[in-house]
């Protein structure tokens, strides 16, 4: 196949990686009343005016499927933490015992977990989308090749091979769905 053809493979599937990886954070967001450290990814706290990811001021473990423990760096980083996490309105409450700060996952219910099985849905569906759109990118890309010496089977062969990729990766998508759902309904 020809390079250029191959070149537009290679960074249609680059960038496919990286929506899957999007698309795998995003879902990790997802709570599933089990406690996880990527609860608290994204909640920036304030460390000596400037906003600071938790994970770079704090260790940030669990104990037990239901608990939280965030241990500041610095104890004068308590009360900050407690409120950045409070702040980012995760629905849980910290509790602030002046070493550690305890955060405890409150059991789902079943109308919640059906609440998030649709948020999973929504999120696997962007990622669909996201790599439908490369497709369609990788494809525009592979056309405009048509007068730099490649030929019409080329095009077609190139196309075709980009629909293969989209398809593999549509179904990592609806895997990592599919897993995540069932950690959701698991009680």
């Amino acid at each position: 196949m020809n390079d250029l053809i191959n070149k537009q493979l290679q960074d249609a599937q680059a960038a496919m990686d990286r929506a899957i990886l999007h698309c795998e954070s995003e879902l990790t967001k997802i709570r599933a009343g089990k406690a996880s450290a990527g609860m608290l990814d994204g909640i920036m706290v304030d460390y000596y005016g400037s906003a600071t990811a938790l994970s770079q001021v704090a260790s940030i473990n669990t104990p037990d499927a239901r608990t939280l423990i965030v241990q500041p760096w610095e104890k004068s980083l308590l009360v900050p933490i407690e409120r950045a996490i409070m702040e980012a309105n995760i629905g849980i409450n910290p509790q602030n015992d002046g070493i550690v700060i305890r955060l405890m996952v409150p059991p789902l219910t079943e109308e919640r977990r059906k609440d998030l099985v649709k948020k999973v849905k929504e999120e696997a569906e962007r990622g669909r989308v996201t790599v439908r759109n490369i497709r369609k990118d990788a494809n525009e890309k592979i056309k405009k090749l048509k007068g730099e010496s490649v030929s019409d089977d080329e095009i077609k062969t190139g196309e075709a091979e980009v629909q293969k990729i989209t398809d593999a990766y549509i179904i990592k998508v609806d895997k990592h769905a599919e897993v995540k759902e069932k950690d959701v309904m698991t009680v």
